[in-house]
């Protein structure tokens, strides 16, 4: 199983992880979990060798009547959104791939993707990737094999254990088999954009318009820089509302959105196959894909999402109706991760050199430290990873 050219481990099942993974923390080694490889820039793993699941691909079950599908963590995202679309169905979290944005070869898997609980524009409206975690298998940095969760929405007792893989980046556990939910794909889309908003404006259009009955399941705002890159070359700044659902109610929704907005300016709209490839620009974060900056991924609350163009030195795009910011910045790290504190959220650093993290401290801090020291109390699985 074991690669000795390239130290690599290629488990072809359930039982070979959970083999590989004892058998490190036996020897006193570490492994560096790996699925389509798309994200293992993100934060420095020094381990001495390498836990490879790419062998881990197949679709265990779907079950479209359900709205749940089962399968192993190295099912790639594309193959899986081709097979539920196939049936009408999406992943609601709409996961993005970032491997234009990272710089990075391979192609997104799902176990990937949820150990790294990242979600696109539809998360404001349909939840996280971890929201849509049913249950899992897996094996912990002690080599045991576990299940939480299940195939249905209320299954959990005790610690919700999905909630907790999703975001730990492959430092607790190594999942074998995922479920998830799955829900039917919207009729049409639509998409309004604004133009020329400076950054507070357009932050207050987006609040108004999540705040309103029209139930936008996505807002966006590309200032003058984002817009200006390629693709969407825009000549000015450019803020987007998403409408989803059958085509009478989201006109009817759209033409109601439009009057609420009604002091924000020209706005136009993007019929649905367009405005699918804007959102796949925003969730891909495509305007700065050939950037060489440092690229940031920055959480702050929403209402107050415009304020961080202005305490972070770079060029941004808000996503998440502003609680979302991709920041292209060559400022140092402790003041990006400063800044974002100060404006009560975090900073992770997605492209560049250096921590991705920053170590957790106090309570949170400490409490972190006993849930690793529980499932991986000698560090075997992704070290160096969260800092």
């Amino acid at each position: 199983m074991l690669d000795t050219k390239d130290r690599t481990l290629r488990p072809k099942g359930a039982e070979d992880v959970q083999a590989a993974i004892a058998e490190a923390g036996a020897a006193g080694r570490t492994l560096e979990v790996v699925g389509g490889g798309t994200k293992r820039g993100i934060g420095p793993v020094r381990a001495d060798a390498v836990l490879s699941l790419e062998k881990l691909d197949r679709v265990i079950d779907y079950a479209p009547e359900e709205l749940v599908l089962t399968v192993q963590p190295s099912a790639r995202l594309a193959d899986l959104e081709t097979l539920v679309a196939a049936h009408g169905q999406m992943l609601p979290f709409e996961p993005p791939a970032l491997a234009r944005a990272l710089g990075a070869k391979g192609r997104a898997t799902i176990g990937g993707t949820v150990a790294a609980n990242l979600s696109g524009p539809r998360r404001i409206r349909a939840g996280a990737a971890r929201d849509h975690l049913l249950g899992f298998s897996g094996v912990t940095g002690r080599g045991e094999a576990f299940k939480a969760g299940g195939k249905v929405v209320k299954n959990v007792t005790g610690y919700d254990l999905s909630k907790l893989m999703a975001g730990s980046w492959g430092t607790l556990a190594v999942m074998t088999e995922l479920t998830l939910k799955v829900l039917p794909a919207a009729r049409t889309e639509l998409t309004l954009l604004f133009f020329g908003l400076e950054d507070r404006k357009a932050n207050e259009a987006m609040t108004i318009a999540m705040g309103s009955p029209a139930e936008v399941s996505a807002a966006a705002h590309l200032p003058n820089f984002a817009a200006r890159c390629a693709p969407l070359k825009a000549e000015m700044a450019v803020t987007a509302l998403r409408l989803e659902g059958f085509p009478a109610s989201v006109q009817a929704r759209a033409e109601a959105l439009v009057g609420r907005l009604t002091g924000f300016g020209r706005v136009e709209a993007l019929d649905a196959r367009h405005s699918r490839e804007f959102w796949a620009d925003v969730r891909e974060v495509a305007a700065f894909a050939q950037d060489p900056r440092p690229l940031w991924r920055v959480s702050v609350p929403p209402a107050g999402g415009w304020k961080a163009g202005h305490a972070l030195g770079g060029d941004v795009l808000y996503d998440w109706a502003g609680g979302l910011v991709w920041l292209l910045s060559d400022d140092d790290p402790a003041q990006v991760r400063a800044a974002a504190r100060a404006l009560g959220g975090h900073a992770a650093l997605y492209r560049g050199e250096g921590a991705a993290f920053a170590p957790l401290e106090g309570p949170l801090g400490a409490l972190s430290g006993r849930v690793k020291a529980a499932f991986d109390p000698l560090g075997v699985l992704n070290p160096g990873r969260l800092g």
